[in-house]
């Protein structure tokens, strides 16, 4: 059954899936295969994808990228096609003949309003199991789809490990270890979003009504993740600049009081266009910007018109 990830509980199960990979155990040759959308987002791995390399059988990393990366040390790297459905798609599979570990995330291309930082928010459609007939059907489609891009030898060592699972049973109790991890994560999901509405509530509560509903410059850089890993072409992100203009007159004779009511009708203004997912931040005296995640380009012509119409 599929379910809502954000990336931050996405992120902790595909580590803790990469912890099982690298766990010392004697349960015979492995398969690693692992799909990360883009270039940064695996560099950010690389090293624990070449030490997972160094004890699996084989190792397939792919993603979408016009140079794929340098050579990764025991594993093959596989490019993906912008418009094909990999592309979308953050997955992990780990197999063993004794153990199985996946995660499928596809993107949604959304973002969880209450999220901290807009990459930490995007939001995944997906499932995930710690159980090794599960894992043997991911690293089979993944093995089909990318058949036409890997080479004879990682084809050949996929398929001898899959041999190997299929003339073994599954153990009798990773049903019960499947059960505990996905009420685990259940439960992380929960508290995460419990944590993350707090925090949004702390942001907007300004002490200035003129500014109610806008984001400081310092929450935006910190929500749109400067400094973080992000990649180009996995979200869309509309981004408006509003300028208020004003006559020389209008300029020269303002009374204090009524610039105050109009700075705050001004905002009024701005934020009600906003989604939950939206922020809009004061970039001069009378222009603003505001940033739209999850946005594509026909939704923001739409919503340009309409805004101007309303206007």
């Amino acid at each position: 059954m599929s379910v809502l990830f954000t990336k931050s509980t996405r992120v902790t199960v595909s580590h803790a899936i990469e912890q099982a990979a690298l766990a010392a155990a004697e349960d015979g040759p492995m398969v690693v295969v692992a799909l990360f959308q883009r270039l940064p987002y695996f560099e950010r791995e690389r090293s624990v994808y070449e030490r997972i390399a160094g004890k699996a059988a084989v190792t397939v990393v792919g993603m979408v990228s016009d140079e794929l990366p340098e050579q990764i040390v025991g594993a093959y790297a596989v490019g993906l096609r912008e418009q094909e459905p990999l592309a979308r798609e953050w997955s992990v599979a780990v197999l063993t003949p004794r153990f199985g570990a996946v995660l499928v995330a596809r993107d949604r291309e959304e973002v969880d309003p209450s999220a901290e930082t807009i990459e930490s928010g995007r939001l995944f459609d997906g499932w995930s199991r710690f159980r090794r007939d599960d894992a043997l059907h991911e690293v089979l489609r993944l093995r089909t789809e990318l058949a036409d891009r890997l080479p004879a030898a990682a084809q050949s060592s996929i398929d001898n490990v899959v041999q190997r699972v299929r003339h073994l049973p599954a153990t009798p109790g990773e049903v019960r270890v499947d059960a505990s991890i996905g009420l685990f994560m259940k439960q992380s999901e929960r508290h995460r979003a419990q944590i993350r509405s707090l925090k949004r509530e702390l942001d907007v509560d300004r002490a200035d009504s003129a500014e109610a509903g806008l984001t400081t410059d310092q929450g935006v850089r910190r929500w749109s993740g400067a400094g973080g890993v992000t990649a180009s072409g996995v979200l869309p992100v509309a981004l408006f600049g509003v300028r208020v203009t004003r006559s020389q007159a209008e300029t020269d004779h303002r009374d204090r009081r009524i610039e105050a009511r109009e700075a705050e009708q001004i905002v009024g203004v701005l934020t009600a266009l906003l989604r939950p997912e939206d922020r809009a931040t004061r970039v001069a005296d009378d222009e603003f910007i505001l940033i739209m995640p999850a946005m594509p380009q026909e939704r923001r012509c739409a919503w340009h018109i309409g805004s101007a119409r309303d206007s």
